[in-house]
């Protein structure tokens, strides 16, 4: 059992929570992830570690509400128990001084974005950030990564805090100004695949994070495949990091709209404006 030490929410629809689990966050690396179970009927639930205190033995988890265990996992309280939690799984982010990196995070995406920006920072890179939500309200984790920024730019779809534009807008006027070494971004499926070919334009290498489908976390389900490099490969072992160039974008975007019929129309629109953008 993981005692739920804190409680938090974010945003609308967004939490974080911070858990009990010395052992996870003695060896948790930027870019991993564990399965949780809030009870012995409870769904697998796939979450970044967004942080941990390998000294005080705490992990930090964020989520987003999308379903029913989601929400379940929304109304469990400070003291109360998880069933059980199963990691660090996936390969770590490779933590290095690069020179000057980019990263880009979208929504609750920017919650796997955090570990990688204060390790880059750690690692003494020049680090650049864009951040990305729909409004101000739905905008999470400003202040930390400001903390671990050289620089932080905001983008929201209204324009109520920041820039109104896209991600991608910020992405070219970086580019334009900055030499960028390596650029991670980690946001929906449809806002990873339009950095990819911003990247791709300007020649610099992008590593994105893949959130298909998961089960069992270990390879054996099949569940979370993805083609890269023309090649079969499981998020949860082989992942969930990859370089963008090599992923097969329609088809991992079309397969999370199956699943999420919610993000075709959000995937059009996005579509739609990255197209009038230019």
């Amino acid at each position: 059992m993981f005692k739920v030490l804190e409680r938090r929410e974010l945003a609308p629809t967004e939490y974080e929570i911070l858990v009990d689990a010395p052992r996870i966050a003695s060896k948790a690396k930027p870019g991993q992830f564990v399965i949780l179970r809030i009870d012995e009927y409870g769904e697998r639930i796939p979450l970044t570690i967004v942080d941990r205190d390998k000294h005080a033995g705490w992990i930090r988890l964020i989520f987003q509400v999308i379903g029913k265990s989601t929400a379940q996992l929304a109304t469990v309280t400070t003291g109360e128990y998880l069933k059980d939690i199963v990691g660090p799984l996936g390969k770590a982010t490779e933590i290095e001084n690069y020179g000057t990196v980019l990263l880009v995070g979208g929504g609750v995406g920017i919650a796997a974005l955090f570990p990688i920006v204060k390790g880059l920072k750690e690692a003494g890179n020049h680090v650049i950030t864009i951040l990305g939500a729909k409004n101000q309200n739905l905008l999470i984790l400003q202040e930390e990564c400001a903390q671990y920024s050289d620089e932080l730019i905001l983008m929201t779809d209204d324009g109520s805090i920041g820039k109104q534009g896209l991600v991608t807008d910020a992405m070219e006027e970086v580019f334009q100004r900055e030499k960028i070494s390596t650029v991670w971004a980690i946001g929906p499926s449809i806002m990873m695949k339009f950095c990819t070919l911003t990247a791709q334009k300007y020649k610099v290498p992008i590593y994105v994070s893949l959130n298909p489908i998961m089960i069992d976390g270990t390879g054996m389900c099949g569940g979370c495949r993805v083609t890269v490099a023309d090649s079969i490969k499981f998020a949860c072992v082989d992942g969930p990091e990859f370089l963008g160039e090599e992923v097969n974008w329609d088809e991992f975007v079309n397969r999370m709209q199956q699943y999420r019929p919610e993000e075709l129309l959000a995937n059009k629109r996005y579509e739609e404006q990255v197209i009038s953008n230019g």
